[in-house]
Formats: structure tokens, sequence, C-alpha cells
């Protein structure tokens, strides 16, 4: 079996395993950016929007990444999915246009998922895309490759947690009724994940930057509330690894807390910034001061799942994309492509539909700032420069009140026409008077030029 290989492939490298009770930030030394990874940084910030890709042979099985978990499937009965996983209609310059259509600046795909899969060719392992599949192709070298051509930065997922390696061990929280699960050393696994890392930072050209998930599985849980983390994940090491490597690239970790020392933005899944609707969100208390992005799907999926029906509407993506700039972050849009290697048609179309209204109204997304209107679900607003972008998302409404906004305002205006709108910003607050405006469905913009 593919299993007994694997779990016999070791490196050979001596690392500490900590089970202290400090802090996490107290055990990473403090973090001083580079001149590039700081100019990266504002890249990123100005991009505003991006494509995320969730992509392995999970896909085969169409239910989603979480399948083998959610399934109890084996490790002997798993590891059949790459023999018959043959993307054959895979095409990266077919999926490079599709992003440059859809408005977005870059994308995150999945280069190793918590089934333990690689869809790159790796040398730390055999259970990859390369090894494993009659495909026998490295699709994230053919995307690099067309994202350089086009100007689109590629970003790499990379799971931390495993449900197929012994050296994933202790175990986590997750993956408990997975069959064929043995024990290892945690110091092994830690060594070929430095290794993995090495390779994506080594073997693609410039990287944007990684994208870590899956640190949760390793916090103590008592049914309500998460706990201290169980084991060292060796951040400082490995976050010094790649900022060293790469200075340029950045490093974010959807570990759902506050920014770690060595992280280059922070990531909120889907929530927005300072929101928790989903119940292990980030608090707002620990929102930093890096660049935000907030994840989110185009159905009710991340893989691609054959029963999905919660396809977002037209109106429903652009105003995610608004009220994430609203709130300062970018927005990093998923799909999950089919196992032949294409994108659903819906979801090709729905990213259009963004594309054709970026053209009208970037200049209100891209390179701005969090506004200085509080947002709610009726209205945001961003800024760039002497320019408040207020984004009116309610077509109902005939008069904007709010409280006293702190800015000297030379002029409103509807951005379609450039007709004046009445206004008042004093100690009664800051109201508009928007009933005779012709307003859009999805979204009208008004322009509030500031002294």
């Amino acid at each position: 079996m593919l299993r007994d290989c694997f779990k016999k492939s070791k490196i050979g490298v001596v690392v500490l395993l900590l089970f202290g009770s400090l802090p996490l930030a107290a055990q990473i030394e403090n973090y001083q950016p580079t001149a590039a990874n700081l100019e990266a940084r504002t890249w990123f910030q100005d991009a505003r929007f991006g494509l995320f890709v969730h992509w392995g042979v999970y896909s085969i099985l169409g239910d989603g990444e979480w399948v083998m978990n959610n399934q109890n499937i084996s490790i002997e009965e798993y590891e059949k999915l790459p023999s018959f996983f043959n993307p054959i209609d895979f095409d990266a310059k077919e999926w490079v246009q599709m992003v440059k259509d859809a408005g977005m600046k870059y994308i995150t795909i999945t280069s190793r998922h918590h089934d333990g899969f690689s869809m790159f060719d790796s040398k730390a392992t055999d259970y990859d895309i390369v090894d494993s599949t009659p495909y026998g192709k490295d699709v994230l070298k053919q995307l690099a490759e067309e994202c350089r051509k086009e100007g689109i930065k590629l970003f790499f997922y990379y799971s931390l947690l495993d449900w197929n390696r012994d050296d994933y061990f202790p175990r986590g929280r997750t993956g408990k009724g997975i069959a064929g699960r043995g024990e290892g050393e945690w110091e092994d696994y830690i060594a070929f994940m430095k290794a993995q890392l090495k390779e994506l930072l080594t073997q693609y050209g410039d990287i944007g930057g990684i994208w870590f998930d899956g640190h949760w599985d390793q916090k103590e849980w008592d049914g309500n509330t998460f706990g201290e983390v169980k084991v060292d994940w060796q951040y400082d090491e490995i976050y010094a690894m790649i900022h060293e490597l790469q200075p340029h690239a950045l490093i974010g970790n959807n570990h759902h807390i506050g920014v770690i020392s060595g992280e280059d933005f922070q990531m909120f899944e889907k929530d927005l910034p300072g929101q928790n609707t989903t119940g292990w969100g980030t608090p707002a208390d620990q929102i930093g001061s890096v660049p935000l992005e907030v994840c989110e799907t185009i159905n009710g999926s991340w893989g691609f799942n054959l029963q999905d029906r919660k396809h977002k509407s037209e109106k429903e993506l652009i105003h995610y994309l608004i009220k994430a700039a609203g709130y300062g972050s970018n927005l990093l849009l998923n799909v999950g492509p089919m196992p032949n290697g294409k994108i659903q048609p819906t979801h090709v179309k729905s990213l259009k539909a963004m594309g054709d209204w970026l053209k009208t109204h970037g200049e209100t997304i891209y390179e701005t700032r969090k506004g200085p209107i509080t947002p709610n679900s009726d209205f945001v607003s961003t800024q760039k420069g002497k320019t408040v972008y207020l984004h009116l998302l309610n077509p109902t409404l005939n008069r904007i009140s709010m409280d006293y906004v702190p800015v000297k305002i030379k002029r409103v205006s509807l951005r379609s026409t450039g007709e004046s709108i009445p206004y008042r910003n004093d100690r009664y607050g800051f109201i508009l008077d928007v009933s005779s405006i012709q307003k859009n469905d999805i979204d009208t913009v008004i322009d509030i030029e500031l002294r």
C-alpha cells in the first residue's frame, strides 16, 4: 500500500517539541518586516480582490474538501482516489484569464489540504499529484508560469493538519473516526512541513505568500471554547525560513486569534472583520494593524460539492466585495474546481459579472482604504485620497442619517451623473437627502469630496 511507504519516509531533522503553557505569541521573537515585505503589504491592500481555489483528489467524491473526515473514510480507502484523479481539462491559461476577467489580482490555491495529498511535485513524499496520479503533472507549476506571464500573484494555501500521516501525532480534534491512522513523532512531521514549504518557496519563482490553515486542530476544546495549543508549531523557525527565502512573501494564518509576530496579513473566515457570525471567528478586539482579508465561498462549499445549491447571486457577491472593502479588507472568493480541472460554468458566469461591475466601479474599490463612515447593512464607505465613496446598498432609503462625521466636506454628488446631493454635517449628525436621485438596485455610489 502507498500508506506503508509514506509512514516509513521520514526526514531526519531533530526539532524541539514544546508543550509549555506560555502564550504562543510569547514564544516567538519580535518580527521586523523588510522594505520588500512592507511594499508587498501595500500591494496586497491595494489589490482588494482575489480568487481562492480548493482543489484536490476529494473533488472526485463531489462532497467537499472535508469528505474524508465527514464520511470517516479510512486511509486505505481514501488512498485509492489518486489512482483515478486525472484532470485532463485543467487549463492554467483559462483559469488565469477567468481571474483577470473577474477583476481579481491574485490567486490562493490549496497546495496541500487536510487530507494530506499534495497538489505539487514534492520530494518529501510520493503522495502527490505527480507521483500518485495518472495525470502526472504539476498543476501548481503550470499555474505559476501562467500567473507570471499575466501579472497575477500566486499564493499557496498550506494545511498544518494532516489526516494521512502517522507523524501528525499527537492527534488533533478532527479525523478521529478515520481508520488506519497510526502514531509517529511530531518532530518528523514538522521537518516534513519545513521541507515541503521550502519546495514551494524555491520551485515556483516569486510567490505572493503562504496561507496557513489548521492551527485550530491542536487547540484544546471543551465543547464551547478553545483553550491552549497542545503542540509547538515552530512558527518562529517556519516564518523565518519563509521570510529569508522570499522576503516579499506574505504570511497569513487562519488560526482565528490575533496576529502572531511574523505574520503579514490577517484573515477572517466567512466573517467580515470584527463580526463573529460563525461562533469561532476572530474577536473584534484581536484585529491587528496588518492588511486584512475575508475569505468566502461563491456557493456553500469550499471544495467541489455536486449537490451544493447555495450559489450566491450577483448582487450578494458584489455586496460582499463592497462590504469587505468598507471594512478595510480584501475579499478572497472561493471556487471548487471539478475533478476534470474545469471551473463550474455558474461560477465563471458570476465572476464575469463581478468583473463587469468592477470595470465601472473599480476606482471605488481598488487602492482604497476603509472610509470614515461606519459600515452597516445599508451602506459602507471606502476612501482614496480626498474622495470618500459612499456605497448605498439599500435602494429603498430616501434619507441617510448617522452621527457627525469628523471630516470637512467640499461637495457631495451622485457618481454616475455628477448631480449634487443635499447634505448637512453638524451637531445634529450627517444627513443626506437621496430621495430624488436615481438609485441602482445593486449599488448607488455617492462621491463625498473632502477639503
